[in-house]
């Protein structure tokens, strides 16, 4: 799928049209969030990791990425795109530590 079809598909469960906004930058933070629960509980309590939650939490990320986008007029396309040419000039040879 492509991100401009998962923004204008995603974007059909929007719900309301006041500070649209704020909702979505609280609620990105509030999935980051439970997204790094996971990641902690892990690395910290020893508990597994649950691909299927983190799946469904970054899903949840995405969602709230792509609304962001839609507010602002932003194809997600776009933001993928950039995002990848900003990488190839920080690390033109891929990263590696530096030495």
């Amino acid at each position: 799928m492509e991100f401009n079809e998962y923004q204008d598909k995603a974007n059909r469960t929007l719900y309301g049209n006041e500070q649209v906004l704020t909702n979505c930058a609280l609620g990105l933070a509030g999935e980051s969030g439970q997204l790094i629960d996971l990641i902690k509980d892990y690395t910290f309590k020893g508990k597994k990791l649950d691909q299927q939650q983190m799946i469904h939490e970054m899903g949840d990320v995405l969602w709230y990425l792509s609304q962001i986008a839609q507010w602002a007029d932003i194809p997600f396309d776009e933001v993928a795109k950039d995002n990848i040419e900003t990488l190839n000039k920080r690390y033109p040879h891929g990263f590696s530590p530096a030495k």
